[in-house]
């Protein structure tokens, strides 16, 4: 099986998501990157033997028969697909006594990190849902001279990747000490730590290709001596885009510091698409042969294998987005779905909403 689309899995969701079950009967099973299938195989079997204890007769017939068609179909599989595997299955017949017994199988197109076994009268669909609104990552960075903590921000989901101490003393000096060499000690030490925060931000961002910013939160002070002074390698320096004054630098502080920076997120999304349409009308005025606009030329240039990037409007047609998405994506050419939500991509739709830039002239 192959693995599905962006478009595929909302289709999925808006699908799935209009099912209930009488009681706890619709099964959702999500298995990660790199799980062992048969553990998750043998954990099933054994909920098997639980479920024989639900009070409820139809209520144990449905579960026991879901986990029957669940196992049955993972033994099928070799090994967990390269990104993780979801599964939802149930009895999902809207007439009490009849059965309607369905299994969905996604193969994800991102790594899936959840893992979960869930009997409930929906199927869970958050963690799936969130995939297919990540298409880029954000790294955190909260920072004192005593402590720094770095995450990421991918989707909705916050995660911590490294938290680090700096070991530098307390303000009580050690008996002796002048106050100028504890002075330089401390300031010997602090930059110490400024350098080990840049070195692990360089390993953990450096060669990510989705990293689309970097959001730096700490006391004023700090965070601005560590980037003022030039510690993150430039390449990470250039994608800083908001420095957040706040006191928190412990885990709870990744989520003060995307709190507080919602609305340089959202701009974020804007300015990207802002570029995307810059580029493509700039394209179409100054080399109009490696452009295309409206739908005919658009599909013909898809079908030579010459679009580049493909811009479709939000407001176009589900089906239609989704014909032309999965053209582009047979072609490897690049799919940037844009909104109406600034003057360019209001214009891009009023010009038609289909639009390329091509690889070569055709």
């Amino acid at each position: 099986m192959a693995q599905f689309t962006k478009d595929e899995i909302k289709e999925l969701l808006e699908e799935l998501e209009n099912y209930r079950g009488r009681a706890t009967e619709l099964i959702t099973v999500y298995i990660p990157a790199g799980q062992n299938l048969y553990t998750v195989v043998d954990q099933l079997e054994a909920e098997k033997s639980t479920a024989k204890n639900i009070k409820s007769t139809s209520t144990r017939k449905n579960v026991g028969n879901a986990l029957d068609k669940i196992t049955r179909y993972l033994r099928e599989y070799k090994k967990t697909p390269e990104n993780g595997l979801a599964v939802f299955c149930g009895n999902i017949s809207k007439i009490e006594g009849q059965d309607d017994l369905q299994l969905w199988e996604v193969e994800t197109p991102q790594p899936l990190k959840t893992r979960m076994y869930r009997c409930d009268k929906e199927f869970i669909l958050e963690p799936l849902r969130e995939m297919t609104e990540i298409t880029e990552i954000y790294a955190l960075l909260v920072m004192d001279r005593k402590e720094a903590t770095i995450g990421m921000l991918e989707g909705k989901r916050i995660e911590v990747l490294q938290k680090m101490t700096s070991g530098i003393p307390s303000k009580v000096r050690a008996g002796g000490q002048s106050s100028q060499r504890f002075h330089r000690i401390t300031e010997g030490l602090t930059k110490d730590f400024y350098k080990r925060i840049a070195a692990e931000m360089k390993n953990i961002f450096y060669e990510n290709q989705k990293l689309k910013g970097i959001i730096v939160g700490g006391p004023m002070p700090t965070k601005d001596e560590f980037l003022d002074n030039e510690y993150l390698p430039t390449p990470l320096a250039q994608k800083v885009i908001g420095r957040i004054d706040q006191g928190d630098t412990s885990e709870s502080g990744l989520h003060e510091l995307v709190q507080r920076s919602q609305d340089l997120l959202a701009g974020q999304e804007i300015i990207h698409e802002k570029k995307v349409l810059e580029k493509f009308f700039e394209t179409l005025g100054e080399n109009r042969e490696l452009a295309t606009l409206k739908e005919i030329d658009t599909r013909k240039a898809l079908e030579y294998g010459a679009v580049d990037m493909l811009i479709l409007s939000k407001d176009l047609k589900k089906p239609l987005i989704k014909e032309l998405t999965k053209l582009a994506e047979n072609t490897s050419s690049n799919v940037e779905v844009v909104s109406t939500e600034t003057e360019e991509g209001q214009q891009f739709n009023n010009m038609g909403g289909i639009g390329a830039i091509l690889r070569f002239r055709i």
